[in-house]
């Protein structure tokens, strides 16, 4: 399953978030892939896509962020996969 995690950084935290990613790369725990990670040019947020079989998964690394950061998740679809809900939805399967 694919999962949108977004972030944003309040100024008086941005010193502390820059460390502990350099020190951790922003790894996910173990169950979860990082598709991809995209930083706001001149912001304090971003998001990232990641693909987990398990939800506790995701939630394990909001964890290990959310003291410094307000996060966001939400479960994502591929084109390919909205496609035929889309699809259904207005009558043409």
């Amino acid at each position: 399953m694919l999962f949108m995690v977004s972030w944003s950084i309040s100024p008086e935290n941005r010193n502390t978030v820059i460390k502990r990613f350099l020190e951790t790369k922003g790894a996910p725990p173990e169950g979860v892939k990082m598709l991809g990670r995209w930083h706001a040019v001149g912001g304090s947020n971003g998001f990232g896509i990641a693909d987990a079989s398990d939800a506790v998964q995701i939630q394990k690394w909001v964890l290990q962020w959310n003291d410094l950061m307000n996060m966001e998740v939400h479960a994502v679809l591929t084109d390919e996969q909205a496609a035929p809900l889309l699809a259904a939805a207005v009558g043409k399967q």
